[in-house]
């Protein structure tokens, strides 16, 4: 296993056991967006407060920098994958808006957040949902076995963004949609910033410019590439150089 893929490993390893704990009755709810223990990037108040009472759950299991179950306008009877399925809210949100018919899969490669994730599956009831252990980059699902694509602030922790984009087009069946929330650079991060692994692990130093990003999507396959920027993060040494994005595209 590489440096960075430990360093993510182990950060979100340990994510979900304080996800755990500050979810038990009577505890505080947890920070969001990506880093467990650093500020707030944009996904705050992204998801209706009716759907997660459906579901038992809070923002609270949330790392995310926005909510892609939105963004991707799911319908009864498709079949979705959540790439880096973490505590799995997105995916259970989407399996009861695809429900009947449909549902939803989460792959995640952290045994404390695929465990993480079935006892929130099983306390929401929903039936209609699988977490799979596995990497972004080597889905365990056939080729063209899916409608849509959504992901969570994930995406830009691989090391090899291109190789995660073209496994979406892979499992996606033609006509289906990518609809991803996730960090990008909007200027360029000071190079101490980009080396670092702690960065990286948080959402930080492992993004890359929308340009980049775009091509990667195009390269893969990809049409219809769309960016729309809903918040950036100033923490300090950053200041706006990093913005959570909605990302769009289409398989032919």
């Amino acid at each position: 296993m590489s440096e960075v893929r430990e360093a993510v490993r182990s950060r979100y390893a340990n994510a979900a056991k304080q996800i755990a704990v500050i979810n038990a009755p009577g505890s505080f709810p947890a920070a969001g967006c990506c880093q467990a223990d650093g500020p707030d990037c944009g996904c705050s108040g992204s998801y209706a407060s009716d759907e997660l009472k459906a579901i038992g759950l809070s923002e609270s299991v949330s790392l995310g920098c926005g909510n892609p179950t939105a963004l991707a306008k799911l319908e009864p009877g498709q079949i979705v994958l959540d790439l880096g399925s973490g505590a799995g809210l997105d995916v259970l949100l989407s399996a009861r808006r695809v429900s009947p018919g449909g549902h939803a899969y989460g792959v995640d490669m952290t045994d404390e957040m695929l465990e993480l994730a079935n006892r929130n599956k099983e306390s929401s009831s929903v039936t209609n949902a699988t977490f799979l252990k596995g990497t972004i980059e080597n889905v365990p699902l056939p080729d063209a076995s899916v409608d849509v694509v959504i992901s969570n602030c994930v995406i830009n922790l691989a090391e090899d963004k291109g190789a995660v984009i073209k496994e979406a087009f892979r499992v996606l069946r033609p006509g289906g949609r990518f609809a991803v929330a996730d960090m990008v650079e909007l200027e360029p991060l000071d190079p101490t910033v980009k080396q670092a692994l702690d960065a990286w692990a948080g959402c930080i130093s492992g993004t890359i410019p929308i340009d980049e990003y775009r091509a990667a999507l195009v390269g893969a396959g990809f049409e219809n590439a769309e960016f729309e920027i809903h918040a950036t993060e100033n923490a300090p040494g950053i200041d706006g150089k990093v913005g959570s994005a909605y990302i769009r595209a289409r398989k032919p």
